[in-house]
């Protein structure tokens, strides 16, 4: 039976592959940059056009205008990891969490995600609130992120969760954490990493 031309993605109409594949690998990471998904420097021309077909296939259609419940919190890239040429080993050996449904594989594992609402949840379970270093801003944009969990350290401000997330998205880094450590005990432990930069 020979291959048929044109559209190969069940369900989906408007998505073609086909009109995907003429594109240039520059254009088709401007897509996927469009469709808010991460990753795209490290990725070949065929897992483009499949990345921004099924983003496409998911965004089209069959949704009644409202926002998902889950995608209310998930965040631009819907929680996935940003990577980059200065992504650290630490990154590489995290799990990947996408969801607030999402469990560690096990106790101590090292864990990674940009979904706000998973990093809302982890603070607020340990009395945290999100602040910025004092001294550090640029001009009227907050400077380096933290969390403060009512220590005494004078030097951090706290902020609104909106702030820090914008900053957080707009300088694109990930969210590296534990939820508990080796023994079982609960875990304050993370840290943020722009995956392009490594003075982040």
């Amino acid at each position: 039976m020979s291959e048929k031309p044109g559209n190969q993605t069940p369900n989906t109409p408007d998505v073609s592959e086909t009109e995907l594949r003429e594109m240039k690998v520059d254009e088709l990471r401007q897509e996927a940059k469009d469709e808010n998904i991460s990753g795209t420097s490290g990725m070949r021309k065929e897992e483009l056009v499949k990345e921004v077909a099924s983003a496409r296939s998911q965004g089209g259609g069959n949704n009644d205008g409202g926002a998902d419940a889950d995608d209310l919190g998930a965040g631009p890239e819907g929680g996935k990891i940003r990577h980059g040429d200065a992504s650290s080993s630490s990154l590489k050996y995290s799990q990947e969490v996408t969801s607030t449904e999402d469990e560690p594989e096990r106790e101590g594992r090292s864990l990674a995600t940009t979904h706000h609402e998973v990093i809302r949840q982890w603070a607020e379970e340990r009395g945290g609130t999100p602040a910025t270093v004092e001294g550090t801003e640029h001009g009227d944009h907050l400077g380096v992120l933290r969390i403060d969990f009512g220590g005494n350290d004078s030097n951090l401000r706290r902020v609104s969760w909106e702030e820090w997330f914008k900053t957080f998205d707009g300088r694109r880094l990930n969210f590296i954490y534990q939820e508990q450590r080796t023994d079982g005990t609960q875990s304050n432990f993370f840290r943020l990493e722009n995956p392009e930069r490594e003075d982040a």
